[in-house]
C-alpha cells in the first residue's frame, strides 16, 4: 500500500521521520517520498534526519499568542490551523495523490497541536481527496495529567469519526509512567516505543516491489487493507516474529529446491503449520498496539512475511480459522508477504474497529474528572 504521511505536531513529526527512516534502512516502501510535517511556534521547527526540510511547514509563527507551540491549548491548536490552512494546502501540493492509496495522519492525542490541528487537517483532507485518510494516533499517558487527558477525549471524538480508520498506540503500555525519569536527559524517551510503532506501521501497509516474482495467488493487496479498515473506528495492531534456524534467504530456497514440492502432507508439513499457527498466535497474544478485548473487533486482517517456502498453507488457514473464533468475526481476511531473501517469518494482525478499549475508557474518565467543574466535554471547534 502507497500512503503519503503528514506528521502532525512534536510527536507526529518525530514518528514520520522514524518511519522514513525504517523505510529507508529496508526494502520495504510506504510513502515514496511523499511526507509533510507540520507543527506551531514561532522558531525553527526541529531538524529531522529524514524529512527534508522544505517539506517541514510551519505555522502560528505570527500568531501573538504563539511562542513555541500553544502549551497544550486545542482550541488554539485549531484557531491556528483554520487560520493558516493555505500553507498547509500549499505543502500538499508536493504530494502526488494520484500515484498513492490515501493518507496516513500522524499525530499525538494528547498535545494541543496533534489533538487540535490534527482533527482540522483530517477533515479538510476528507474534503481535498477522495482516497482514505487514515489517522495513527498516540494516547498520553496516565501521567501526562488531566489536560493531556482532555484533549485526547475531545480529539478522540472528533478524529474518530472524520478518518477512515484511526490506530492508536498507548504509550503507557510500551514506555511505562517513569520513562522521562529513567531515561537520561540527552535522550529521547520515546524513541525505542517509535521505532517499535514505526516497524508495525511498515510491516502491515508496505511491500517490497523489487520481487515481482515473489508474488503469489494469496499475496496481500492494498484493496484487503482497505476492506479491513473500511468499518472506521478505532484499530489495533499486534505482532510476532521468529528467526528461521537456517537462516532463510539463499539457504532456504536451496532447501526448498532440494526437498521438493510435498504432495502429501508430512510431519514436516505438520510442524511448518503448527510453526505458522503459534506465530499468529503470539501476534495477537503479545503487545497489541492498543490493548483491547479482541472479540470486540468488527474485522481482522492477519499477513504472514517470510520465504515463500516458509509459509505454511495448512498453518496459515488453521491460524485464520483460530483468530475467527478468537474474534467471534468471520471477517477475517489473511496475505501473504512473501520476502525470498529474509532470515525471519513474521505474523502482523490487524483488529480494526475495536469496541472495548481500557485505556480510552479510562482516558474518558480521566477528562471528566478534570474537566467536572468547568462543564461539559466538547469536541475541538472545527467539528461543531
Amino acid at each position: 500500500m502507497k500512503l503519503a504521511l503528514v506528521g502532525i505536531g512534536g510527536t507526529g513529526s518525530r514518528l514520520v521521520d522514524t518511519i522514513r527512516s525504517i523505510e529507508a534502512e529496508g526494502d520495504r516502501q510506504l510513502c515514496y517520498g511523499n511526507l509533510m510535517t507540520v507543527d506551531i511556534s514561532r522558531t525553527v521547527g526541529d531538524e529531522f534526519d529524514h524529512v527534508p526540510q522544505e517539506q517541514h511547514v510551519t505555522i502560528g509563527d505570527t500568531h501573538r499568542e504563539v511562542e513555541d507551540g500553544v502549551d497544550g491549548d486545542q482550541d488554539l491548536a485549531v484557531e491556528i490551523a483554520r487560520t493558516d490552512f493555505p500553507e498547509i494546502h500549499r505543502a500538499l501540493d508536493s504530494i502526488t495523490m494520484r500515484k498513492l492509496d490515501g493518507m496516513l495522519v500522524v499525530t499525538s492525542l494528547g498535545g494541543g497541536t496533534g489533538s487540535g490541528a490534527g482533527a482540522v487537517l483530517v477533515e479538510r483532507l476528507q474534503e481535498m481527496y477522495d482516497k482514505p485518510v487514515y489517522v495513527l494516533g498516540v494516547l498520553p499517558g496516565a501521567n501526562d495529567g488531566g489536560k493531556a487527558a482532555l484533549n485526547a477525549a475531545r480529539s478522540l471524538r472528533s478524529i474518530v469519526p472524520a478518518a477512515d480508520s484511526t490506530l492508536l498506540f498507548d504509550n503507557d503500555r510500551w514506555v511505562g509512567a517513569d520513562a522521562d525519569a529513567e531515561a537520561d536527559a540527552t535522550e529521547y524517551p520515546y524513541e525505542p516505543a517509535n521505532r517499535e510503532l514505526a516497524a508495525r506501521v511498515l510491516r502491515l501497509f508496505a511491500r517490497d516491489d523489487s520481487d515481482p516474482s515473489s508474488i503469489g495467488a494469496n499475496t496481500l493487496d492494498s484493496s484487503d487493507i482497505i476492506r479491513t479498515l473500511s468499518p472506521g473506528g478505532v484499530a489495533s495492531v499486534g505482532y510476532a516474529a521468529t528467526e528461521l534456524e537456517d537462516g532463510g534467504g539463499f539457504l532456504s530456497w536451496l532447501r526448498s529446491l532440494l526437498t521438493g514440492s510435498r504432495e502429501n502432507e508430512t510431519a514436516d508439513d505438520r510442524t511448518d503449520a503448527e510453526k505458522t499457527q503459534s506465530l499468529v498466535r503470539q501476534s495477537l497474544n503479545s503487545q497489541l498496539t492498543l490493548p483491547c478485548e479482541v472479540s470486540s473487533a468488527e474485522r481482522v486482517l492477519v499477513v504472514l512475511s517470510g520465504p515463500p517456502d516458509e509459509l505454511s498453507r495448512r498453518g496459515f488457514e488453521s491460524a485464520r480459522q483460530w483468530l475467527e473464533e478468537e474474534t467471534d468475526t468471520v471477517e477475517v481476511l489473511a496475505g501473504d508477504d512473501p520476502r525470498s531473501d529474509s532470515s525471519t517469518v513474521a505474523a502482523v494482525v490487524l483488529l480494526a474497529n475495536v469496541t472495548e478499549v481500557p485505556r480510552i475508557d479510562a482516558i474518558q474518565q480521566q477528562a471528566v474528572e478534570y474537566e467536572r467543574g468547568t462543564g461539559e466535554l466538547r469536541a475541538p471547534e472545527e467539528s461543531n
